[in-house]
């Protein structure tokens, strides 16, 4: 995140009050430059101590990205043809992400449902935990009415509009995404072409049952009510602090019917015992916060999902993928490592999976 735009953000009040980087003269950029370049200025290997680590810091984290992306690919082609699938109950919690999860009959039938293929990532498993959750609970069926928070061009509402299911799909307004790297990777919508997938849907069935609004997930609208179920797919953890993420979970309640419920999914740090990463553009929450968030809202009369935080014991459950991400490394690099297929990732040192929560409004 770039601090001069982080600091704009604090300044118009969107941002928290966050520690400055450590002040560093010109000439201490040089020295470090000079000790941790890979080469000197006649091009001859940098053969200091700590440059010989840095400079194989990078290698040491491709070898992982290659051989865990292998590793997913070939469990991947491994997995049984998924034939003819059928919507079941399986009883979903507030849970991670895992690879018995992905390997299941319940995250195949939603990727048949999607039209992509299973493939070991955490994100496809984010969009199956969400539709299971809508399923087990009643809401996909034609008639109900939902609202996506942070839609950006995911695929969920083109599915519900495909069903009957109609839906809002909202998004940051343009101005406050600028400069963030949503609107660069299409993850941003600024209206409903983003949010159409038409190897789903008809236009004409999209359009007369979905609608946008630009939407702040830190000031939802008073006159956002009425729907039957809402969601979000990795955006909470995006609004500045662990507690405005946590108080968006019980703001979303305010949009839907009693009884209706809300599904989102987030960022996880798996290491309760620790700390974590708060007061900044991507958050990592733990099972601490979660168990805290569920005791206000049991206490409310909401309820929440049983939890289940075991982060799996399959081998793609202990693969931790590392950077350079893809957007980073070039596309040359980026088509040489193949598709990045992961469960677990690095963030900032910390280790990060996705989780989702499924809370019932009080009736």
């Amino acid at each position: 995140m770039n601090w001069k735009f982080w600091q704009g953000r604090k300044q118009a009040g969107h941002a928290p009050e966050i520690a400055p980087p450590i002040a560093l003269t010109h000439e201490d950029y040089e020295k470090l430059r000079l000790i941790v370049e890979m080469v000197n200025p006649q091009s001859q290997p940098n053969l200091n101590h700590l440059g010989e680590v840095v400079r194989n810091i990078r290698i040491l984290s491709l070898n992982v990205k290659s051989l865990g992306y292998e590793l997913a690919r070939q469990l991947g082609e491994a997995l049984p043809p998924p034939g003819e699938t059928a919507a079941r109950h399986v009883g979903l919690k507030t849970s991670l992400s895992t690879q018995a999860d992905i390997e299941s009959d319940w995250a195949a039938h939603w990727c048949a449902q999607l039209k992509i293929p299973v493939v070991f990532h955490r994100k496809l498993w984010e969009l199956a935990y969400i539709l299971q959750a809508f399923h087990e609970n009643g809401f996909l069926r034609a008639g109900m009415r939902g609202l996506g928070f942070g839609s950006g061009s995911e695929p969920i509402s083109s599915y519900l509009a495909s069903i009957g299911v109609a839906s809002t799909v909202t998004d940051l307004p343009i101005e406050e995404a600028e400069g963030r790297g949503w609107i660069e990777t299409n993850q941003h919508a600024s209206g409903l072409d983003n949010a159409f997938h038409p190897q789903l849907v008809a236009r004409a069935d999209f359009d007369r049952l979905v609608d946008f609004r630009a939407v702040d997930m830190t000031a939802i609208p008073d006159d956002l009510t009425g729907y039957d179920f809402c969601w979000s797919v990795c955006a909470l953890e995006h609004l500045g602090t662990i507690a405005k993420g946590l108080e968006f979970i019980e703001r979303s309640l305010d949009t839907i019917k009693p009884g209706g419920i809300a599904v989102h999914t987030t960022e996880f740090n798996i290491e309760n015992d620790g700390p974590t990463i708060d007061n900044w553009p991507s958050v990592l929450f733990q099972q601490r916060h979660m168990e805290e968030l569920a005791a206000r809202l049991r206490a409310n009369g909401h309820q929440v999902a049983e939890f289940d935080f075991d982060p799996g014991s399959k081998v793609l459950d202990r693969f931790i993928d590392l950077p350079p991400w893809g957007y980073d490394t070039g596309s040359q690099l980026a088509s040489w490592l193949a598709e990045p297929l992961h469960l677990k990732v690095g963030v900032d040192g910390f280790i990060s999976t996705c989780m989702g929560i499924v809370v019932t409004k009080a009736a």
